[in-house]
Parts: structure tokens; C-alpha cells; sequence
């Protein structure tokens, strides 16, 4: 009896561990070149064979895959987990869905999707002999995909629909237009239509929508707003404060789309570390008195570090800004603008609200300051430790310290001259400490 048991559990465990035909793999790459030549758009897509689920596989008795007659099964593969998910656009119209002109099995070392001229060379190539030994799972599907276009010098967009390939799938997507450079693009999740020529107001619409939604779903520089909003009750003030802020992170965010910011492995967890940090010293600072007449001035500190936060997030989508980088820059910045002005105007009635029906105004702002500090602290805490794990060691006097050292010394006279022309805004100071 104990035999059959453990004999049940060892089988048992044996098909647990099988590999399901149906299972989604947890992260695919697929690799892509577009190319308009003449009236014809050419699209070429290597992807993981394994990422191509529920096909009716031809195989031989030993599971390797029976090449002789893989034809069908890989045009099928293409239409049905590629070509019918990706949508191409000429000026701005849909373009049919095209059929596919060539597909082939490749294995895993194959490097032919270097560049476009060996991909097209690999596709004409005779397939793998029949007697190769490859698994579905561990082989690639290469294809071509033709569409019909008007011209080679039209404006292209792509939505390449992907996602339910793996859990996580990036695409990387090439593209070779008559008389440009190659330009190359890094596509992760589901990033709707993307404009690969963009024009100014196409990339103003997108980077102002990447913005704001931003905004809103970054909670620290949320929580950042909301202690810095607590103790005003006077529109001025308020407004000389937000436009330090505003002023400030703008100055970070584009000059670290200029590449002025260190390019370190540290440099990142240290403003995540310090955005805890002022949202700690605003807290603290609202549970102690804040001095409005000088609010401003830690506001636009803060707001040059809070930039570099916005940066981080940004530096992945200015692959999509095409040639105008300063309006996706100046863009983003008004999205985060709007952003903030909505968040606004619901604080704003919502602590009046409180403080005038709920609570004492000077009670209220000690607790949900509290509340506020309490939640930073543990984030301070979390990203120091990780900030920790980064050795730091004096820098070596060579070109390139100077020519960092050269470029901060750019964003000091940038920051400095910036203060100055906020600084008016301010007007009279208030009483230093508020009253409440």
C-alpha cells in the first residue's frame, strides 16, 4: 500500500512539473524591422515559436518538430497570433491586414535579425533540413508581411497588438525609411497607436496625456502636493508656491533630457530617497508651524529634485517624440500642470471642508500631516536601504568629471537665474509663521 502511494505522489509530481501546452511564458522579445519600399511596406517579425499557443503541431514520434511539414502550421501561426493583432497606419489610415509571404522556422542562436538586409537574406533562404532536431518550444517563427502603400515617404504609425504573446512582452521595432537613418524603437505593454514620424502636435497630444496620467498616478509627488497645499487658505500664496515648484521640476526634467543629469547606477535611488525626504520635511514642517514667507524657497528645492523623478519616467518615452523633443518636453511638463490644478481643485474645497465643519484647522493639519509623515518615513526608510547598496567613491579627475562637473555648474546658474525671476511672484511676505 505504501508502494502504490508513493508511486501515485512520484507520478503525480512528474505531471505537475510537465510543462502545460497551454502555459503563457512569462517574458518574450520579439523583433521587428519596418520598411516602406516603393508601394510596399515590409514588415518582418521573429518571434518565440513557444509564445504561439494551441497550434496543431506536426511532430515527429521522438517530439521534435516535423519540418516537411511545418508550412501551413507556421502561416497560420503568423496570421493568427501576429498578423491579425497588428495594425499599421499610412497617414493616418488603417491599412489592411496583410498576408504573409514568407515564414520559417529558425533556431535560438540564429543571429539573422541583426539587420534588415540579413533578415530578408535569412527569409529566402532554403528552410532547416528536415532532419534538424528542434523542439516548437525552443525554435523561432520568422516572417514577412507585406502591405500595400501609396508611397514610401508617407507618415507611418503602428499598433503592434502583442501583449498576449507572454505576460511581459517587448517589441522591438526598427524602422528604415528612403533617405532617413534607421530609427529604433523599444515597445513594452500596450502602448496604443505608435506615430514612428511623429509631427508636433502628435507628439504634444501624446507626451501631454503621458504627463498628466502621470501626475496622478505618481502618490509620492501626490502626497508632496497635498503637504505643501495644508496650511495655505490664501490664492497667492498658494499660487507663488505651485510656480516655484512648477518652475523648478521643469528645469530638472529637461536638462536631464539634455543628458546634464549623472548617468550613475546610484543616481536614481538617491532621488526616489530624497523625494521621501521632503515629503517627511514638509510633513514635519506642518505639524511644527510652517513659515509661509519662506515656502517657496524649500518648494523650488525640492521641486529640482522632484524633476529628476519625472525624468525617470519620461526617459523611456522619448523614444517616441520623433524630432521634437522640446515640445514632448514642454508638453509633458503642461500635462503635469493639468495634472496638479485638478488635484487642486479637489484639495483645496475638500480641506475648507474639513477644517471648517470637522475639525480645528491647526488639529487637522497636525494629523493628517502625521498620517502624511508616517507614510514617507517608511518609503525614506525602504529606498535608503537600497540607495545603501550602491558603493560610493570619489570621483577620478579625468574629462569627464569636468565635463559633468561643467554641466551641473550649467543647472546651478539655470536653478539660480530661475529662483530670481520667481521670486517676484511672491510679493510681500507673509507673517512667519501661520497662524492657526
Amino acid at each position: 500500500m505504501n508502494r502504490t502511494l508513493a508511486l501515485a505522489l512520484v507520478v503525480g509530481l512528474l505531471l505537475a512539473a510537465r510543462p502545460s501546452a497551454h502555459e503563457i511564458p512569462n517574458e518574450v522579445t520579439v523583433q521587428t524591422f519596418l520598411k516602406p519600399e516603393g508601394q510596399t511596406l515590409v514588415f518582418l517579425v521573429r518571434a518565440p515559436l513557444k509564445a504561439m499557443r494551441d497550434m496543431d503541431v506536426p511532430t515527429q514520434t521522438n517530439g521534435f518538430l516535423d519540418l516537411s511539414r511545418m508550412g501551413p502550421t507556421l502561416r497560420d501561426a503568423a496570421t493568427l497570433w501576429i498578423g491579425d493583432f497588428v495594425d499599421v497606419y499610412e497617414n493616418g489610415q488603417l491599412l489592411p491586414k496583410a498576408p504573409v509571404t514568407a515564414a520559417r522556422v529558425s533556431l535560438p542562436s540564429d543571429k539573422s535579425f541583426a539587420s534588415y538586409d540579413e533578415a530578408v537574406a535569412h527569409l529566402q533562404a532554403p528552410p532547416l533540413p528536415d532532419d534538424t532536431e528542434l523542439y516548437w518550444q525552443d525554435g523561432l517563427l520568422d516572417v514577412r508581411f507585406e502591405y500595400p502603400i501609396q508611397s514610401d515617404q508617407s507618415k507611418f504609425a503602428i499598433m503592434p497588438g502583442l501583449t498576449r504573446l507572454g505576460l511581459r512582452v517587448n517589441v522591438v521595432l526598427r524602422l528604415l525609411v528612403p533617405g532617413s537613418p534607421e530609427r529604433a524603437f523599444d515597445v513594452h505593454g500596450d502602448t496604443g497607436i505608435v506615430q514612428l514620424d511623429p509631427s508636433w502636435y502628435q507628439a504634444a497630444f501624446r507626451f501631454t496625456k503621458d504627463g498628466f496620467f502621470h501626475i496622478l498616478d505618481g502618490i509620492d509627488h501626490l502626497l508632496f502636493l497635498f503637504c505643501l497645499v495644508i496650511p495655505f487658505r490664501r490664492l497667492r500664496p498658494l499660487i507663488a508656491v505651485v510656480t516655484a515648484f512648477t518652475v523648478a521640476h521643469s528645469i530638472t526634467l529637461i536638462a536631464s533630457a539634455f543628458d546634464m543629469a549623472p548617468d550613475a547606477l546610484w543616481f536614481p535611488p538617491l532621488i526616489e530617497t530624497l523625494i521621501a525626504a521632503s515629503i517627511v520635511y514638509m510633513a514635519i514642517e506642518n505639524i511644527t508651524g510652517a513659515h509661509l514667507n519662506r515656502r517657496w524657497v524649500v518648494t523650488f528645492g525640492f521641486g529640482l529634485v522632484h524633476g529628476f523623478g519625472f525624468s525617470f519616467a519620461l526617459r523611456e518615452s522619448l523614444q517616441f517624440a520623433g524630432s521634437h523633443l522640446l515640445t514632448s518636453l514642454l508638453a509633458f511638463n503642461v500635462g503635469v500642470e493639468i495634472g496638479q490644478l485638478l488635484v487642486l481643485l479637489v484639495m483645496l474645497p475638500l480641506l475648507a471642508l474639513l477644517f471648517g465643519r470637522v475639525v480645528d484647522e491647526r488639529v487637522g493639519t497636525i494629523i493628517l500631516s502625521a498620517f502624511v509623515a508616517h507614510t514617507a518615513w517608511h518609503w525614506l526608510s525602504e529606498r535608503w536601504a537600497v540607495l545603501a547598496q550602491f558603493p560610493l567613491s570619489w570621483p577620478v579627475m579625468d574629462a569627464a568629471f569636468v565635463a559633468a562637473a561643467l554641466r551641473w555648474a550649467m543647472l546651478l546658474v539655470l536653478a539660480v537665474l530661475a529662483a530670481w525671476l520667481v521670486r517676484p511672484l511672491v510679493g510681500p511676505t507673509s507673517p512667519a509663521r501661520q497662524k492657526t
